[in-house]
């Protein structure tokens, strides 16, 4: 009998589904063309497109430890030194709705790229079994995480990104990311969360969660968490809160009464527009305070 995949603090948000009718919603197929991860659930007629005029953006390779890691990069077209942006993204691998963060960053004016860091077990956007996901995004060490962004900083760098102003992004479990990078890097400007999980379930493959970590963190963080959301109590985001200002770190943290997991996530049926656009500007106004944006 096969084990039962860990259920992670983000992945219990997610499992708990918000009620859909079809209407609104793509087909399956529509989604699977318009480059949607189908395991995600159904996809929103009404997702957010955001267009590349003014970018240039594209499908790339970035050289890591043992190999090469797709990743998606957007960036403003014909500008010199742009800051650099590091989009983590959630469970369902590299898709539509991660690549168009990183053109949203880009019309900000910052080189976004989003790496795909789990290649090495497969692509996640092809899979639909949820398990199946699991048994690959929980496994993920994160020594080997940290230096794939790591590599994605190096490579940024080298296509003339300004890595003196480097910013991360993340949700969901790319949410539990930048907290986690926030710890590593000490050249990280400042980061983001969206609804990031502050604790870990016991993994070998994670040593400390994002609380424990607080000591150690390296950069301000803003946390952006929903009330409603049923796998992360807003008692453990009182708590990293807590141990943070404990160890005197920078980070401002937003919970947004009636809220689920993934409100700013625009395809799915938990999106909540006012939340999401309201967390967005308030990204917006932390890079540029730490100088990530100008």
């Amino acid at each position: 009998m096969s084990a039962q995949p860990i259920l992670t603090q983000d992945v219990v948000g997610l499992t708990k589904a918000e009620p859909v009718s079809r209407r609104g919603f793509m087909t399956a197929s529509a989604a699977a063309a318009a480059g949607y991860t189908l395991a995600a659930g159904p996809v929103r007629a009404d997702v957010i497109k955001t267009d590349t005029n003014g970018l240039t953006v594209g499908d790339v390779k970035i050289k890591v430890a043992d190999g090469e890691m797709p990743g998606y990069f957007a960036r403003p077209a014909g500008v010199n030194n742009p800051p650099v942006v590091l989009v983590a993204m959630e469970i369902f691998g590299l898709h539509e709705y991660v690549k168009d963060v990183t053109r949203r960053l880009a019309k900000l004016g910052a080189f976004a790229v989003a790496p795909d860091y789990y290649f090495r077990k497969g692509d996640l956007t092809k899979i639909t079994d949820m398990p199946q996901v699991l048994a690959i995004v929980n496994a993920k060490p994160d020594a080997e995480l940290l230096s794939d962004l790591d590599s994605t900083v190096a490579w940024a760098k080298s296509q003339g990104g300004d890595t003196s102003r480097l910013g991360i992004i993340g949700f969901c479990r790319g949410g539990r990311t930048v907290w986690e990078y926030a710890a590593h890097n000490a050249a990280l400007k400042a980061g983001v969360s969206f609804y990031g999980p502050p604790v870990d379930p016991p993994n070998p493959a994670w040593p400390k969660s994002p609380t424990q970590l607080a000591p150690e963190m390296k950069a301000p963080v803003l946390g952006l968490y929903g009330e409603a959301d049923t796998g992360i109590p807003v008692a453990t985001v009182e708590t990293l809160k807590a141990s943070l200002a404990e160890y005197k770190k920078t980070a401002e943290f937003k919970v947004y009464p009636g809220a689920p997991h993934g409100f700013h996530a625009d395809y799915r049926a938990s999106y909540r527009k006012e939340a999401a656009e309201d967390a967005w500007n308030r990204m917006q106004a932390w890079f540029k305070k730490y100088g990530v944006l100008s």
